[in-house]
């Protein structure tokens, strides 16, 4: 297993509805990652450049393949990982305000 902090661009006239999913149970509820996903995306954070940036758990090569498909790419673009140990892309972003305020 791998952790990656991950930055990308989100659609902000997306959001509401990426939050609403989130909300809803159905990412969590994704099988193998779901767990992980909802976690880093409902925890995500916001960059003053405006790019959000969470830390993901991931056991795909490429990074994210599963995730992006069923739910990233619809809702980020410019998406980049920066493989880092558990724990550490959230200390770095902690100061951060919160993606969904």
């Amino acid at each position: 297993m791998a952790y990656y902090l991950v930055t990308a661009k989100p659609d902000e006239a997306l959001l509401a509805e990426l939050r609403g999913r989130l909300d809803s149970g159905e990412i969590e509820a994704m099988r193998p990652f779901g767990g992980s996903l909802h976690h880093g995306l409902d925890n995500a954070r916001l960059r003053a450049d405006g790019l959000a940036v969470w830390e993901e758990e991931d056991y795909c090569i490429p990074p994210l393949a599963q995730e992006r498909a069923a739910v990233l790419d619809d809702y980020f673009s410019e998406l980049r990982v920066e493989k880092v140990s558990e724990g550490e892309g959230w200390a770095q972003i902690e100061d951060l305000p919160r993606l969904f305020g």
